[in-house]
C-alpha cells in the first residue's frame, strides 16, 4: 500500500502567539528570548530573519543585527495552550497523528484516498487551523517522515506542498546537505571537504563509502539522500508516561523528608526526558497514606524537561494534597503529554547558562551515575559545589 505522510508545521510558532495576543507587533521584526545580558534567541519573525537573526543565536549578537528588533521574554504556558488547541483540532480530525514537538505534527494518511483526498484533507486541516485558531500553518505531503519534513521547510511560511511518489529523489537532488533531518554543522563541514554540497550529490555516493566514513551514521545519510524512510508514525495517545515511586518501610510524616523525596524523583525523571529528547505537559503527584487512602493531584505544565521547572510544580501539588493528619507510606511523580523537542522551550527561560548547565550536569551523570549529581537541598553532608539551579556535586 502506497505510504501518505503529512508533516505540518506551526510557522514562527512563539511569535505568532506573541501577535495574536498583541496584533501591534504583526510585521515587526519579533525576537522571542534573549531579553537579558545572557538570554537566547528562542525564536524570531521572518521579519527579524532578514537581519540574520536566528534561534539560539546570542540576545546580543540579535540587537546587533537588529536594533530595532521587539524583544519578549516569552510566555511558554500560552505557547502549551496553543499548542494543544491546535493538537486537539487536528487529532480529532487525523486516522493517525504524531505529535513530534509543540508545533509539529506528522499524519498517516495511508489507505484514506479511497475515502477522501490526501492533499484536500490536509489542507482544509490547514485552513481549519487558520480561521478557528489563528495560526499559519505549513503543510507537505508524500510517502515518508523526511520527505514531507524537508518540504515543509522549503515551502515556509505559511506553505503547502505535495510531493507525488516518485519524484522524492528530483525533489531532494538540488538541496543543501544541510537540509536533511539531523545534519549538523559537524556533518555539514566533513561532507563539504568531500566535496558534498546538495543532496543529489550525497545521494550518489555508494552506501558502503559513507558507512565507512560515518559508521552507521552514513547508512543512515544514504537512505535520506534517496527518499528512502520507512518509520513510522508514534500514535500521540501511545507517547506513554513516566514515573517513579517510593514505599517506605516505615510510614512517616516528616514533611522535609517528603519534600527531598519530591526533588529527588523530579530530577532523575528530568534526567531521563531529557535523554530521550522529550518535553513534558503534565505532571501528577501522587500520595498514599498509612491507611493505604490514595490521593492525586495534577497539574498542566509549559512543556519542558527542566529539573527547576518541575520541581516547583511538583512541591506545590504536594503541598495542596497532604492535607489530613496521617502519616504516609508512599509518595510518587508522574510526567505525561510526553513530546520531543528537547530544550528548545526553555532557550527563552531564563539565559544562556541554562542548556549548557544541564547538557553538563547529564553528562556527569552519565560518566559517573544518576546519584553523583543531587539538587542541593538533599545533600546531607560533605562539601557542595552550588550552581544557579541549586545542584550540587559531592567531593569524593
Amino acid at each position: 500500500m502506497q505510504r501518505s505522510i503529512v508533516h505540518m508545521d506551526l510557522d514562527s510558532f512563539f511569535v505568532a502567539v506573541e501577535c495574536l495576543k498583541d496584533s501591534r507587533l504583526l510585521g515587526k521584526p519579533v525576537i522571542v528570548g534573549g531579553t537579558g545580558d545572557r538570554g537566547v534567541v528562542s525564536a524570531c519573525s521572518y521579519e527579524a530573519r532578514r537581519f540574520g537573526v536566528h534561534s539560539a543565536m546570542p540576545g546580543r549578537m540579535a540587537r546587533l543585527l537588529c536594533p530595532d528588533a521587539v524583544f519578549i521574554r516569552g510566555d511558554y504556558e500560552s505557547y502549551s495552550q496553543y499548542s494543544d488547541m491546535v493538537t486537539d483540532l487536528v487529532q480529532h480530525r487525523a486516522p493517525l497523528l504524531e505529535k513530534a514537538s509543540v508545533d509539529e505534527f506528522y499524519v498517516d494518511m495511508s489507505g484514506m484516498d479511497r475515502f477522501m483526498g490526501c492533499y484536500k484533507w490536509a489542507l482544509d486541516v490547514k485552513k481549519r487551523v487558520q480561521t478557528e485558531i489563528g495560526l499559519n500553518i505549513s503543510i507537505a505531503l508524500s510517502t515518508s517522515k523526511t520527505v514531507s519534513k524537508v518540504a515543509v521547510g522549503e515551502s515556509k511560511p505559511n506553505g503547502q506542498i505535495y510531493i507525488p511518489i516518485g519524484t522524492e529523489r528530483r525533489f531532494l537532488e538540488p538541496l543543501r546537505i544541510e537540509r536533511l533531518p539531523m545534519i549538523g554543522d559537524k556533518t555539514t563541514h566533513l561532507l563539504r571537504t568531500m566535496g558534498v554540497q546538495t543532496v543529489g550529490t550525497l545521494a550518489q555516493i555508494p552506501q558502503r563509502t559513507l558507512e565507512k566514513v560515518f559508521g552507521k551514521n552514513g547508512s543512515w545519510m544514504w537512505e535520506k539522500a534517496n527518499g528512502i524512510d520507512m518509520s513510522t508514525i508514534v500514535p500521540y495517545s501511545a507517547q506513554k508516561s513516566m514515573s517513579k515511586e517510593s514505599t517506605y518501610e516505615k510510614d512517616t510524616s516528616d514533611v522535609a523528608f517528603l519534600r527531598q523525596e519530591i526533588i529527588r524523583m523530579v530530577s532523575e525523571l528530568s534526567y531521563d526526558l531529557r535523554n530521550m529528547q522529550h518535553t513534558t505537559g503534565c505532571i501528577t503527584v501522587k500520595i498514599r497514606y498509612a491507611d493505604f487512602d490514595t490521593q492525586t493531584k495534577q497539574a498542566s505544565v509549559p512543556y519542558t524537561a527542566s529539573d527547576h521547572v518541575l520541581r516547583k510544580y511538583a512541591l506545590d501539588l504536594f503541598q495542596k494534597l497532604y492535607n489530613r493528619r496521617i502519616m504516609i507510606r508512599l509518595i510518587g511523580i508522574r510526567l505525561s503529554k510526553l513530546v520531543s523537542g528537547g530544550m528548545q522551550l526553555n532557550l527563552f527561560d531564563n539565559s544562556a547558562l541554562t542548556a549548557p548547565l544541564y547538557i553538563a550536569m547529564d553528562r556527569i551523570r552519565l560518566k559517573h551515575g544518576i546519584a553523583s549529581l543531587k539538587p542541593a537541598s538533599i545533600m546531607a553532608t560533605g562539601k557542595t559545589q552550588r550552581s544557579p539551579y541549586n545542584f550540587s556535586i559531592s567531593n569524593r
